[in-house]
């Protein structure tokens, strides 16, 4: 497995290993040990899935004061995902990272505790799964809205598909009391 970091603190892109033959590719998507040599030391305890079409966005996500770690992946489709980091105190807060997901690429990201979360399908569907630190926690669920000019997002489309409660969310500057801290690994 190839690990790359990524310059939000705790963010790691993952390219698990896979054997291809004619039939298609096996790939192992989860081991504790590699995954925890690699720097994800949370354990997992929720896999959550979902599937969604063309053009829709959801996010941006987070949980506060319950926060989430997460490692997804695209099963089938395409998304672009969007990391950002809205730790106060950290050295890139409000600094987003986006990248192409896809079942033709089997890459993860691991978005930590801390860091707000969204994508977007750009194939007709997307099917998408998470793999959670913590429960899903409906009280600290919080959202920053998709398109914060302050962030300067570039979405792949302007005119997304939204979910009633993503449509609501404040910008990033509107929400820092319910913001999480940085807290350094070292």
């Amino acid at each position: 497995m190839r690990v790359t970091s990524i310059d939000i603190p705790g963010v790691l892109l993952l390219e698990p290993s896979f054997v291809s033959d004619h039939r298609g590719y096996f790939m192992e998507t989860y081991h504790a040990q590699r995954y925890r040599d690699a720097g994800i030391l949370e354990g997992f305890v929720q896999d959550n899935f979902s599937r969604s079409i063309r053009n829709t966005v959801r996010g941006l996500h987070f949980q506060e004061p319950r926060a989430q770690g997460k490692l997804v992946m695209v099963l089938e489709g395409t998304v672009y995902d969007v990391i950002v980091d809205i730790r106060k105190g950290s050295p890139t807060f409000g600094k987003w990272y986006g990248v192409d997901l896809s079942a033709e690429n089997p890459l993860q990201i691991y978005i930590p505790p801390g860091c707000a979360h969204g994508f977007c399908v750009t194939s007709d569907t997307a099917s998408f799964l998470y793999k959670c630190t913590t429960y899903y926690s409906p009280q600290d669920e919080r959202g920053i809205l998709w398109n914060d000019p302050a962030l300067g997002i570039l979405w792949p489309v302007s005119e997304p598909i939204l979910s009633v409660k993503d449509q609501g969310h404040r910008t990033l500057a509107g929400m820092d009391a319910e913001l999480p801290v940085y807290k350094p690994t070292t």
